[in-house]
């Protein structure tokens, strides 16, 4: 079995602070995957599906963020998990808003909820870390992460926790596949050059004989006139 966490603090006062992108990411492979209905156990949100043919449990404790652990430790015990089959949804600061990145143990970089974790499990639990960007300025931060996020922020949020939703199946077997389908799926799009829109050289439009202009003037009657008696009379 998969134990796939999402972090978060729990209630409708904390539902839209980045702090709980771990909650919206698990909410979006629960309902794109048809995993059964919720449960209260462990001291968590529980729903149980399958990820092709894996058995998957998906957890959001109720804790807090601070005593996550208490809720996988729990989890993991009574489904016999070790912490390499933990997949762990959290906010990462350190990462540009929009990103992922995954790993494999590693420190909590201050992050209480992984913090916890590796307190009850050890540190060996895989990451996704999705990114929720960093203020700029250290006094800022707790403000940051349990603010909610902004109106301008609901199109990339939606956009990446869809798609983490979509390509959850590679979590039970390729996490480093994951991450590249999520990121190029939600990657803008590069602007191309269209060669076909591009006019192309025909006989009408290459370089045709320059129009007379004041400064090179066209030859009238007369001056071809002119020219002809010089030519009769030898004159240069």
């Amino acid at each position: 079995m998969l134990l796939i966490v999402g972090l978060g603090n729990p209630g409708n006062k904390y539902a839209e602070n980045r702090h709980n992108i771990g909650f919206m990411a698990v909410d979006e492979i629960v309902c794109r995957h048809n995993f059964l209905p919720e449960r209260k156990r462990f001291n968590a949100l529980t729903h149980e599906g399958k990820l092709g043919d894996t058995k998957v449990l998906v957890i959001k404790p109720q804790t807090y963020m601070n005593n996550s652990g208490q809720s996988v430790a729990e989890a993991a015990r009574f489904y016999k998990v070790d912490a390499d089959s933990i997949i762990v949804f959290h906010d990462e600061l350190d990462l540009a808003a929009g990103k992922i990145r995954v790993k494999q143990g590693g420190g909590h970089a201050g992050h209480n909820g992984l913090r916890s974790i590796t307190d009850h499990m050890g540190a060996n639990f895989h990451r996704v870390r999705v990114g929720i960007g960093h203020p700029g300025d250290k006094a800022k931060v707790h403000n940051h992460v349990l603010g909610d996020f902004a109106k301008s922020d609901m199109g990339w949020v939606t956009a990446l926790t869809d798609e983490i939703g979509r390509r959850a199946k590679w979590l039970t077997s390729d996490i480093t596949r994951f991450q590249a389908e999520v990121t190029q799926a939600v990657a803008p799009s590069k602007p191309t050059t269209d060669k076909a829109s591009a006019p192309k050289a025909t006989k009408a439009n290459k370089a045709a004989p320059a129009k007379a202009t004041k400064d090179t003037p066209s030859e009238g009657p007369m001056a071809a006139a002119l020219k002809a008696l010089k030519k009769l009379t030898g004159d240069k």
